[in-house]
C-alpha cells in the first residue's frame, strides 16, 4: 500500500491539521498496541463502549506515529502529527477502504448469510486457489470494521478477492456493499442469528441482500420466501434439492458417512464430499455453484470438492522474539489444513524471510512417498525459506529439500533452540497436537502481556492428599479439570494428578478430553455432559461417557453396534435432587431394560450428584440423596447383576459426609484450594496466585477524577498506579470503585474508579512503589472467598473468570 495524505483528506472530506502534508502513508491501523504501526502508519481512533482510540494518541506520537484520523485532536497533541478531522472515525475508515478498493478492478466473491460464511470462504479459496492469487477475509473478518480492513490488505498481487460479510440489525450492509463491490454473490443458510436485531425475518433477509444490489450473479438455494425480495434486476443462480423451478436440481444421496451430489446444469455430473450433515452439505454445494458460475468444468468441480475437509479455524498471529510474525496453527497437520496455512501465511506475512516449523504430516488416502512429495511442492511453490522438520517420518522424507533442518521430535527441537536463529521474518508453527507445538509457540512469542496466573503445583498435591486423607484406602478418586482445570489450565494440573495416580478425571465436554489425549494424559477420563454429536470423538480417543437418558444411551448403543464394540464403558447418571441431568426413578426400569443382556457397553460406574452438601440446614436433604442414590443404584447391579463403581461425593460431601464415600468420590474446587467453610480451609494451600506490574504512577490532584465515568473523585491528592489487567481479563467491574483492592509490596492497594477492559488503577498513597513492581490481584492478596463475598458470587465464578489470555505459569516450589 501506498497512498499520500492528499488523496486520504480528498478520499474522507476530512479537513486537514498537520506537520507533513504531502507524505505516503504504506500502512493503515486501527490498534494502537500493534507493533506495525510506524512513521508510515494511518490510525483511525475508533470510539466504542470500552474503548476511545483517542487516548492512545499520545504514547503513539511518542512511539513515532505521526498520521492519525480522529473526530478531535486530543489536549496536548497539536502539531506533533498529521491530523484527519472527521466527524465519525467509523465512517472514514469505511470511505477510506471504498475508495481504496476501487484502485483495482478484478473480480470479487461477497458471502453473507446467518451460518457458513466463513466456511464458504475458506473452502472457496482452497477450491480457486490453484488458478487465482486470492485475498479474502482473514478468520471472521466480516463486521462493519473487518471487512474494511479485509479490502484494504489488498494489493497489486491479487487477481480475486473472497469477502464475507455480517450484520446484526439494519443500515449495515448497505456501507459494506460499496467496500467490497462484489461480482458473483452467494447468499448461505438463513438462520436466527441476530434475529433481535431486524423486526422480522424479512427485514434481515431484505437487509443481506443489500450486499448484492449490483453483483452479475447472486448464488443461492432456491426459496420464494427469499426470492420475492431479491433487488430488482439480479441475476439469479438458484440451486435446490430435486427442484425443477431452480437453475440447477440436485438429488441428494448418503452414502456410507459421505454425500453424493448429482447435479443437473448443462448435463449431469455427481460430486462426492465427506460430509452427511445439511450445514456442510449445502455449504459445499455453495461452492460448486460459484465454479459452475466461473465455467469450471465439470470435472475438475467434482474433483476440487471431493477434496474438501473439516476447517480449522484457530489460526492466530502474534508478535513474536527479534521482530518477528508468528502464525499459531499449533493443532493439526494435515496436507489440506497446512494449505490454508501457508496462504494465511502469505496474506499475514510481515517480512519477505518465512520460516514453517512442520510436524509429521498425516493424511490417509495418500502414500507417504506421494504425501510428502506433495508437502514438498507446496511449501516450494509458497517460497518457504526455511523449513523446520519436526519428526521422523518428515526428518527422512524431505531430507533433501533445501533449507530443510531435522529433528526427530520437539523435546530435540526444544533442547537446541537458541532466539538468535529467529529475527525479522514470518514464522508458521503448524503441528499435530500430539507434537506439543505450543511450548515452541511459547518460545517464540513476545512476552507483552505483563498478567501471569501462577500455579503452585505442590499445592494441588498438597490439596489432593488432604482430601485423600478422608478417605478410606481403597476409595477411588475421581478429579475434575474441567473448564481449562476451574481457570488453573487443565494440562499441567492433569499431569500433576496422572503422576499421582488419580483413578479417573472429569472434564465437561468431549473436546476438553481430546485435548488432554493430545497432550499424552493416559489416565481414564469421564465426560459429564457428552454430546451425542461427539460420541464418535470420544471413543476414537478413549474417553468414557456419562449416560443421563434412555435417548442417549440408545444413541451411544447404537454407534458402539456400528463401530462392533465391545463393553465399552459407561457411567450411568441419577438424578437423587439436583434436577440438571440423571435418570429418575421412574426411568429406571426402562434403563434396566436397555443394559440387560447389551454386550457393546459396560456399566463402569453408577453415580448422582449433591446440590447442597456445602450447607448445614440443608443436610436432611442431602441425607435424603444419599438414600435414594443407596436404593436406586442397589436396584440397577441387582437387576443387571454388575458391581460397578459409585459415587455421589463432590468436595463439600468428602468434608461433610465421608461415610458416603462408596467405591469413588469426585474432587473439584477443593484441589484449586478452594474450601466450603473456614474450617476446611485452613487445610487447603493457596494454589493460583494472579500477579501484574504497575505500568505508571501519576499523582492526581485533589478535584479530579479517576477512570471511566468520573466514579472516583479524588478530594485530595492521590498516588495512581495503572496496572494491565481489566475485565477482558475476568476482573469484574463490580470489584472496582472502593469495594476492591490490590495487594502492592504487603500493602492494600484500593482500587480507584471504573475497572477498564484492560486496565485498572490503584490508589498507592503512601505506599512504598515504583513502575514495575508486582500488584497481586487475588491468592496471596485478597483471596477469591473475599472477591466472592464482596460481588455476591461464589469462589468458582472468580476462578473460571480468568481470561485465557491471561499466561499460566506452573512451578513447583
Amino acid at each position: 500500500m501506498s497512498v499520500n495524505t492528499k488523496h486520504i483528506t480528498h478520499w474522507l472530506n476530512a479537513r486537514f491539521e498537520g506537520i507533513q502534508p504531502d507524505t505516503e502513508i504504506d500502512n493503515v491501523s486501527i490498534d494502537s498496541r500493534s507493533l506495525q504501526t510506524n512513521s508510515g502508519t494511518l490510525i483511525f481512533a475508533l470510539t466504542g463502549q470500552h474503548r476511545d482510540g483517542h487516548q492512545f494518541i499520545p504514547a503513539l506520537i511518542e512511539k513515532g506515529v505521526r498520521h492519525f484520523v480522529v473526530n478531535h485532536i486530543p489536549h496536548g497533541s497539536e502539531g506533533k502529527a498529521n491530523f484527519f478531522i472527521v466527524p465519525n472515525t467509523l465512517t472514514a475508515l469505511q470511505d477510506f477502504a471504498i475508495n481504496y478498493r476501487q484502485l483495482y478492478n478484478f473480480p470479487v466473491i461477497a458471502v453473507t448469510g446467518s451460518n457458513g460464511k466463513t466456511i464458504v470462504k475458506e473452502w472457496l479459496n482452497y477450491l480457486l486457489s490453484p488458478d487465482y492469487n486470492i485475498i479474502r477475509s482473514p478468520k471472521s473478518y466480516n463486521s462493519q470494521v473487518g471487512v474494511a480492513l479485509s479490502v484494504i490488505g489488498i494489493n497489486e498481487h491479487h487477481d480475486l478477492g473472497i469477502f464475507e460479510a455480517g450484520i446484526s440489525t439494519v443500515g449495515e450492509m448497505e456501507k459494506l456493499e460499496p467496500i467490497i463491490r462484489p461480482v458473483i454473490g452467494i447468499l448461505t443458510h438463513i438462520g436466527s442469528a441476530h434475529d433481535e436485531g431486524f423486526e422480522s425475518r424479512d427485514q434481515k433477509i431484505a437487509e443481506k441482500l443489500k450486499l448484492f444490489t449490483h453483483v452479475k450473479t447472486l448464488i443461492l438455494q432456491h426459496n420464494p420466501q427469499v426470492m420475492r425480495l431479491v433487488p430488482y434486476g439480479v441475476h439469479t443462480f438458484t440451486w435446490g434439492f430435486d427442484d425443477d423451478n431452480a437453475v440447477v436440481s440436485i438429488h441428494r444421496t448418503v452414502i456410507s458417512g459421505s454425500t453424493q451430489l448429482t447435479f443437473n446444469y448443462r448435463g449431469t455430473f455427481t460430486v462426492n464430499i465427506p460430509f452427511t450433515d445439511d450445514a456442510s452439505v449445502e455449504n459445499a454445494i455453495s461452492c460448486a455453484m460459484t465454479m459452475l458460475s466461473m465455467d469450471y468444468s465439470h470435472e475438475t468441480i467434482a474433483e476440487r470438492i471431493s477434496g474438501l475437509y473439516p476447517v480449522e479455524l484457530r489460526l492466530q498471529v502474534k508478535t513474536a522474539i527479534n521482530g518477528c510474525t508468528l502464525i499459531d496453527d499449533s493443532f493439526n497437520s494435515d496436507y489440506q489444513s497446512l494449505k490454508i496455512a501457508l496462504d494465511f501465511l502469505e496474506q499475514q506475512k510481515t517480512h519477505q524471510e518465512k520460516t514453517v516449523i512442520l510436524s509429521d504430516v498425516f493424511q490417509s488416502g495418500f502414500d507417504t512417498s506421494v504425501l510428502y512429495a506433495k508437502v514438498a511442492k507446496l511449501l516450494s511453490g509458497h517460497n518457504i525459506s526455511r523449513v523446520i522438520g519436526i519428526g521422523e517420518t518428515i526428518s527422512r522424507e524431505l531430507a533433501d529439500f533445501p533449507n530443510f533442518y531435522p529433528y526427530k521430535d520437539t523435546r530435540e527441537f526444544l533442547a537446541n533452540f537458541k532466539p538468535s536463529g529467529f529475527n525479522d521474518q514470518t514464522i508458521l508453527v503448524k503441528g499435530a497436537r500430539s507434537f506439543r507445538f505450543d511450548e515452541i509457540v511459547v518460545l517464540l512469542e513476545e512476552k507483552t502481556h505483563e498478567t501471569v496466573l501462577e500455579i503452585n503445583l505442590n499445592a494441588v498435591v498438597h490439596n489432593l492428599n488432604f482430601y485423600k486423607s478422608r478417605l478410606k484406602p481403597e476409595t477411588k478418586i475421581m478429579v475434575m479439570v474441567k473448564a481449562f482445570g476451574y481457570g488453573a489450565g487443565s494440562y499441567e494440573i492433569a499431569k500433576t494428578l496422572n503422576h499421582e495416580k488419580v483413578d479417573y478425571l472429569g472434564v465437561a465436554f468431549a473436546d476438553e478430553g481430546i485435548d488432554l489425549r493430545n497432550a499424552g494424559i493416559s489416565t481414564p477420563i469421564i465426560v459429564m455432559n457428552p454430546e451425542t454429536t461427539a460420541f464418535g470423538a470420544m471413543i476414537a480417543y478413549n474417553l468414557e461417557p456419562e449416560i443421563y437418558s434412555a435417548k442417549e444411551l440408545r444413541a451411544f448403543i447404537a454407534l458402539a453396534q456400528q463401530k462392533n464394540l465391545s463393553n465399552y464403558p459407561i457411567h450411568i447418571k441419577l438424578d437423587t435432587g439436583m434436577h440438571r441431568l440423571g435418570f429418575q426413578e421412574d426411568q429406571l426400569e426402562e434403563l434396566i431394560s436397555l443394559l440387560r443382556n447389551n454386550n457393546f457397553v459396560e456399566v463402569r460406574s453408577i453415580f448422582s450428584h449433591l446440590s447442597a452438601a456445602d450447607s448445614p440446614q440443608f443436610k436432611d436433604f442431602t441425607l435424603e440423596q444419599i438414600s435414594k442414590f443407596d436404593k436406586w443404584s442397589g436396584q440397577i447391579t441387582e437387576a443387571l447383576a454388575i458391581n460397578p463403581i459409585r459415587h455421589i461425593l463432590n468436595t463439600s460431601g468428602i468434608y461433610h459426609c465421608p461415610e458416603a464415600q462408596y467405591n469413588m468420590v469426585r474432587l473439584g474446587i477443593g484441589l484449586y484450594g478452594v474450601g466450603n467453610d473456614a474450617v476446611e480451609q485452613k487445610f487447603l494451600q493457596n494454589v493460583g496466585t494472579l500477579k501484574t506490574v504497575i505500568l505508571q504512577i501519576k499523582q492526581v490532584p485533589a478535584g479530579d477524577s479517576v477512570g471511566y465515568g468520573r466514579r472516583f473523585m479524588a478530594k485530595q491528592p492521590v498516588s495512581v498506579a495503572t496496572l494491565p489487567v481489566g475485565y477482558a481479563d475476568g476482573i469484574r467491574r463490580a470489584w472496582g470503585n472502593g469495594k476492591g483492592y490490590v495487594t502492592i509490596n504487603g500493602r492494600k492497594a484500593p482500587i480507584l474508579g471504573s475497572i477498564c477492559m484492560d486496565m485498572l488503577m490503584a490508589d498507592v498513597t503512601g505506599i512504598d512503589c515504583k513502575e514495575g513492581d508486582t500488584a497481586v490481584i487475588f491468592g496471596e492478596g485478597p483471596t477469591v472467598h473475599e472477591m466472592a463475598e464482596v460481588l455476591e458470587t461464589i469462589p468458582y465464578e472468580i476462578l473460571t473468570s480468568i481470561s485465557q489470555r491471561v499466561k499460566r505459569v506452573f512451578y513447583k516450589e
